[in-house]
């Protein structure tokens, strides 16, 4: 708001400028043809006594003429008089006052713009070397130096733009003042020439000359007060705490408002240059609705960066820049990637545009709305200090990644009575996988790996060449937690909302990725990096799978899980994958498909002969028949990660 009212501001001084030039020079043409009035006038009395002295043929009665030649030559030389003292008048009281202005005051308010100009582009300069400090190994002097820099800069800013707004606020004083000054000038010279010649205008004159000079006065008097006021303003702002224009001062602990439903600022825009090659620009955003826009400096309006409906924000290491977030779009592709220049900032616009995309907005009180919302998440889920009772009833057989801000419970008095018949007030929340140390142990001994392609070692290999179906996805663990009941696909969506409000409170964006392998034996999480099996699960404890119904990446099953004195469990898991949760869905139902067909060979074959082949990969069919039984394997049984 204060950059479109200085452009309006600007625009008015510029016309004003314009103005100003066009009015001097018409000015300066009075006052030169009065100059030429006087020039006229004495050459013309020159030559009225002249006259006597030029020798006509025909002089006859040229006395006469003489004489009246001369008394019009005083007339005129007294005229003259007039005319002198009228364009002195002028230039003191018409134009001089108009250059004054010109010079003085539009000169200064130029100055004081290429001055703020200035302090700018400083301030720009510093901003970006304060964006460019690394966040992995931070040097305390060099971030206390910059951030020194960046104050320094700010106050230089902050100073110029405030004498600029104040030359620019008194020019609007000023500019009636030099409009009306001149003309005052020019019509008591007009006057006085006129009262001294013929003694006209001068009584009705009077009173509006009075006026006017009231008028000037009371201007004046105006100015003299609010520059007074501007002054006390100056000072109060100039006397302000140095934190204000330390960038993250408050960073230990900021107060982050999270109920926000629209956001305004400057931030780092990331723009690709190249195959490898980068650069930040440094923007003004604001939400508009459910849109993200952007409004470079000088543009009139801003303009549509990101459709903010149904997409997805989370935080991102960026080019060892801190405070960087990510914005995907709904189908899953990535967006623009953003920094913010402090820590409430940058929290600020990931639980606004988190809330934006819920399409809060469109309702009667989005205010209400947003607060409800966080609210009724803080209620879903509460930290908890141990992680010791999941692993002993959930989990006993799998090492999980104790961490402290990964533990998370839903609060008892929250949820409704159907979702407390599916999942137990009171679950904890896992929101990572790791790699269990048996398995760990076996990698460094050159044990056991899993090779998308089947081409596994050692006692892996019988196992994949036994398998009938390998389908890989890629995926993002998100979160798991135990279950009451497998009944419904219900239970999967409650648990997604549960894990997704738990990660959206307690700004939770790290996320595993991995690749899930689903065969006809079990479902594999495998790591991508060193084809390591983080985990594994028997296709037959899978009772449960869905895709979320509006955000279709969005996947999840359920589990049977074997305890210790005999008893089952039930536990969700929920991942994000880059292809629509449908898919893996499918791949899942062939594979329970197949177990049941295996006890017959021909409804085997028949259903073999039935699976489609998708754009994202090709089901393999692996001959787990002897080649007595003369089965041969069917063309295009490769499959494709």
């Amino acid at each position: 708001k204060t950059r479109s009212l200085l452009s309006v501001f600007e625009e008015d001084a510029g016309t004003l400028t314009e103005y100003t030039n066009q009015l001097l020079q018409a000015m300066q043409r009075v006052y030169g043809a009065q100059n030429e009035m006087c020039l006229a006038t004495q050459q013309l009395s020159k030559q009225l006594l002249a006259y006597e002295k030029q020798h006509f043929a025909l002089g006859k009665g040229d006395e006469e003429v003489i004489s009246t030649l001369h008394y019009f030559s005083k007339v005129v030389d007294e005229l003259n008089i007039l005319h002198s003292e009228l364009a002195k008048q002028l230039a003191d009281t018409m134009v001089l006052p108009i250059i004054q202005f010109r010079e003085k005051d539009l000169t200064e308010v130029s100055t004081l713009k290429d001055l703020f100009g200035l302090a700018s582009n400083e301030h720009d300069v510093s901003m970006a070397k304060y964006s460019r400090l690394p966040k992995r190994k931070e040097n305390e002097k060099l971030k206390a130096e910059v951030a020194k820099e960046v104050a320094n800069a700010r106050r230089k800013q902050h100073l110029s733009s405030l004498q600029y707004y104040c030359a620019l606020n008194a020019l609007q004083y000023r500019k009636r003042v030099a409009m009306m000054e001149p003309m005052l000038g020019y019509t008591r010279g007009q006057i006085n020439f006129f009262k001294k010649g013929a003694e006209m205008f001068s009584k009705r004159m009077d009173s509006f000359l009075s006026s006017v000079s009231d008028m000037v006065q009371s201007i004046q008097g105006e100015l003299d007060a609010e520059a007074e006021k501007m002054r006390v303003s100056q000072q109060d702002l100039i006397a302000v705490n140095e934190s204000v224009y330390t960038p993250d001062s408050d960073v230990t602990s900021p107060a982050i408002n999270r109920n926000l439903i629209q956001k305004a600022g400057y931030l780092n825009l990331r723009n690709k240059t190249g195959l490898v090659t980068t650069t930040w620009e440094r923007l003004y955003f604001f939400t508009q609705g459910g849109n993200l826009m952007c409004q470079p400096r000088g543009a009139v309006a801003g303009g549509l960066i990101q459709d903010l409906d149904n997409c997805s924000v989370m935080a991102v290491d960026c080019e060892d820049r801190r405070y960087c977030f990510q914005i995907t779009t709904p189908t899953g592709k990535a967006g623009i990637t953003l920094q913010a220049e402090s820590k409430k900032e940058y929290e600020e616009w990931i639980c606004a545009i988190n809330n934006i995309s819920r399409q809060i907005y469109l309702t009667d009180n989005p205010e209400a709305a947003a607060i409800k919302l966080n609210q009724t998440a803080l209620q879903a889920v509460t930290p908890i200090t141990s992680f010791g009772k999941k692993h002993e009833v959930h989990h006993p057989s799998q090492n999980v990644k104790n961490m402290e801000n990964d533990k998370i419970i839903p609060n008892e008095s929250a949820g409704i009575q159907d979702s407390t018949q599916l999942i137990a007030p009171g679950t904890p929340i896992q929101f990572d996988i790791v790699l269990p140390a048996t398995e760990f142990l076996d990698q460094n001994r050159g044990g056991r790996r899993a090779n998308p392609f089947g081409e596994s070692e050692d006692s892996s290999k019988d196992e994949e060449e036994d398998s009938l179906l390998q389908q890989m996805f890629i995926v993002r663990f998100l979160g798991s937690m135990a279950v009451q009941s497998d009944d419904t696909s219900e239970v999967i969506y409650e648990a997604m909302r549960q894990v997704l409000a738990a990660r959206a409170i307690h700004n939770i964006f790290r996320m595993t990725e991995s690749h899930l392998m689903v065969t006809s034996k079990n479902l594999r999480l495998i790591d991508p990096q060193t084809q390591v099996t983080r985990t594994s699960f028997e296709l037959a404890t899978v009772t449960q799978f869905a895709a979320h119904q509006d955000n279709r990446r969005l996947i999840g099953f359920v589990v049977h899980l074997s305890e210790t004195l005999g008893e089952e469990a039930m536990s969700a898991y929920i991942f994000e994958s880059n292809t629509e949760g449908e898919k893996i869905c499918y791949a899942i139902s062939l594979g329970k498909e197949i177990i049941e067909a295996q006890k017959d060979p021909e409804a085997l074959a028949q259903l073999m002969k039935s699976v489609p082949l998708t754009s994202d990969g090709k089901f393999m069919l692996l001959n787990d028949q002897s080649e007595e039984d003369g089965t041969v394997r069917e063309e295009g049984e490769e499959s494709e990660a």
